[in-house]
């Protein structure tokens, strides 16, 4: 599988810590894939920079795979400033005009275009015209199975409608917070009656080619939306130290699952449990060691059997 997007560091009260998006969903789902070993890329650019040296070396322990994140010699590697509040969550200032804003088009991104039996894509990596332009273009030239994962991301004021509506015209699995479901409604055209996350949900199933919807909560747990069901999950409780990266490593574990053609039981109690996991580390990468990757799919084995 690939994600595409930005790889960048996040600046914290405390110091740097390597993050983006994409760049957790791709650590989480290399944790994930121990020990099938399934391959896991991320497409990215870094600049030539130490910094951009550092977050390959940095990536590349958490066994995700470097081949096509590409080098910058004009722009720097991301950076983005994060304020933590324990009542608002994180905020964060996105710095221009970095190097995951210039993801070029390539020969070898075209020949694993159609490789790939998942990618996964959002909307802040669509902020600029030369990174919109080959993540577009690489996600319409998957396969008709691959297992297409938009993963809503909106920071003001790199998002537009027209990004939203695009993502789910080409997703299979759509997966928003629930603070993102009216952006979301009001760009795909949804009937302002139809204003609530389940009516949301099932509009988009209707109408796009989306199979699965899955809202998050926070700390109040997911929806997960189909054709055919509905799974409310309550969350599990967790004591939180940070939530950056949470909604990543939910989305890495809904998209694992769901390529093993997992029940929404299983799918909405792995999802959470990442995530709340997550939310209990510091900072959106923290490494899985055997002990808690164990322990963790025991509790999601417990939901299959349930």
């Amino acid at each position: 599988m690939a994600a595409l997007g930005e790889l960048l560091w996040d600046v914290l009260p405390e110091g740097q810590q390597l993050g983006g998006a994409p760049a957790n969903l791709a650590a989480m789902s290399a944790a994930l894939s121990v020990p099938t070993e399934d391959q896991v890329f991320l497409v990215s650019c870094v600049g030539r920079d130490k910094l951009g040296k550092q977050a390959c070396e940095d990536l590349a322990t958490h066994h995700v795979r470097l081949d096509y994140i590409a080098s910058d010699p004009e722009h720097p590697t991301g950076r983005v400033t994060v304020a933590l509040s324990a009542e608002a969550g994180p905020s964060y200032i996105i710095h221009e005009g970095v190097a995951w804003d210039y993801i070029t088009e390539s020969p070898a991104l075209q020949a694993l275009a159609p490789t790939l039996d998942a990618v996964c894509f959002g909307t802040l990596a669509q902020r600029s015209a030369v990174t919109r332009t080959t993540l577009r273009r690489l996600v319409e030239a998957s396969k008709p199975d691959c297992l297409r994962v938009f993963d809503v991301n909106l920071r003001e004021p790199y998002w537009t409608p027209e990004a939203l509506l695009w993502g789910c015209t080409q997703a299979t699995i759509l997966k928003m917070n629930h603070e993102e479901v009216p952006h979301v409604a009001l760009a795909v055209g949804a009937p302002a009656q139809e204003e609530k996350p389940l009516q949301v949900a099932r509009f988009l199933l209707r109408r796009y080619p989306i199979q699965l919807v899955a809202i998050t909560r926070g700390g109040h747990g997911s929806l997960l939306v189909t054709r055919d069901g509905i799974h409310d999950h309550p969350g599990i409780p967790a004591k939180v130290v940070d939530t950056i990266g949470a909604g990543d490593a939910f989305t890495a574990a809904l998209t694992h699952y769901a390529l093993r053609h997992s029940s929404l039981a299983v799918l909405a109690e792995a999802a959470n449990r990442w995530g709340s996991w997550v939310a209990t580390q510091r900072g959106g990468m923290p490494h899985v060691d055997a002990d808690t990757r164990n322990t963790v799919t025991a509790a999601i084995e417990a939901a299959r059997h349930a």
